[in-house]
């Protein structure tokens, strides 16, 4: 858990100076030929995804060893990706205090219950299904980081709700003034280089880069018989160890995402920094038989299990419901939510 102030600087090096030099070259291909740019759009889409890694870290307070530089850095990658962070990051926050725990917090995409699917209607059911379809993390992903955090700005100033996205002024400041960079910077940098090919890159830049990462949280958490508990049922080191997933990625993959792969290592102890991860993993690979291991090749078959079975304790998929395995699934797993919990103790750490 021990995190390097000279690790985390070389780290956001290796990450900006590309990100910036890789903005340099799109507007230098657009301005020559826009059949220039695919390759340069998909780099800057990896460079923004590390930016986005970076940040997560940040928002652990792991990445340095100071409490000041993680908040500077964190809120320099959150403006890279028109995210405030630190509203971003006590979402997250809440993410790891509950994985597994259903009851509490429904996931990503804000799953159903079977018996929630099944009371509705047909066309409900359909549209349910299109909008968690892996196709729409792309327009999903650009509205989560172009225009979310703008509208609940919008929303939270205008609207007399308690429900706001920052809880205390400290929160309000932060989000208030990330919104504010945001689009000034935007404006700015719309005049200076031109409003069309400035835009066009960051709109595209944003949407693959934002479907990439909500692809990859989904497929860490969502998959065959993960754990999906109600309060009364759920443990914090199962959902730790069965409610996420060891992602294995190819080595150019593992560096873009900061080794995030490493799920359930990183959910067992958030106080690990990113370069730690893949070190901890190995030097604990006999503890860890039993965790689920995906694949670049799985993802789409996760993206199936877009139901919750209170019932048996996991995910089930829509397809289930209409051929009559659903009763098979419980069956064979309602021992499963019986069973007694670990004797181990996790203590978790203060953010968790």
């Amino acid at each position: 858990m021990e995190s390097h102030n000279n690790v985390a600087a070389w780290q956001v090096t290796n990450t900006l100076v590309p990100y910036l030099l890789l903005w340099w070259l799109s507007l230098k291909a657009a301005a020559i030929s826009l059949w220039l740019l695919p390759p340069l759009l998909v780099l800057l889409s990896l460079f923004s995804v590390r930016c986005f890694s970076l940040m997560h870290d940040c928002g652990h307070d792991v990445l340095f060893r100071s409490r000041r530089l993680n908040r500077a850095f964190g809120f320099l990658f959150g403006l890279i990706n028109a995210m405030p962070q630190l509203a971003w990051s006590r979402d997250h926050a809440f993410h790891h205090k509950t994985n597994g725990n259903w009851e509490l917090y429904r996931g990503v995409a804000d799953f159903l219950t079977v018996d929630e699917s099944l009371s509705s209607g047909g066309f409900q059911q359909k549209l349910y299904a299109g909008l968690r379809h892996p196709a729409m993390a792309i327009p999903g992903g650009f509205y989560y980081l172009a225009i979310k955090p703008r509208l609940d700005l919008l929303l939270g100033l205008t609207t007399r709700s308690t429900l706001k996205p920052w809880p205390n002024k400290a929160e309000f400041n932060d989000f208030v003034l990330s919104n504010l960079i945001t689009c000034a910077g935007a404006l700015a940098l719309g005049w200076w280089l031109g409003y069309g090919p400035f835009l066009g890159i960051y709109a595209a830049v944003l949407a693959m880069s934002a479907a990439i990462f909500i692809d990859i949280f989904f497929v860490q958490h969502i998959f065959e018989k993960s754990y999906a508990r109600d309060s009364e049922n759920w443990d914090y080191l199962d959902g730790a160890l069965k409610g996420t997933s060891h992602f294995q990625l190819p080595a150019i993959l593992r560096w873009f995402t900061a080794d995030i792969g490493y799920h359930n290592i990183h959910h067992l102890s958030e106080r690990i920094p990113n370069y730690q991860l893949r070190l901890c993993h190995e030097n604990n690979q006999h503890l860890l038989a039993d965790v689920p291991i995906l694949k670049l090749s799985t993802m789409l078959e996760c993206s199936k299990f877009l139901l919750w079975d209170p019932s048996v304790g996991h995910l089930v998929t829509i397809a289930s419901l209409s051929d009559g395995r659903a009763a098979e699934v419980s069956r064979d797993s309602a021992q499963a939510v019986q069973q007694p919990r670990s004797a181990l103790v996790c203590r978790p750490g203060n953010n968790s």
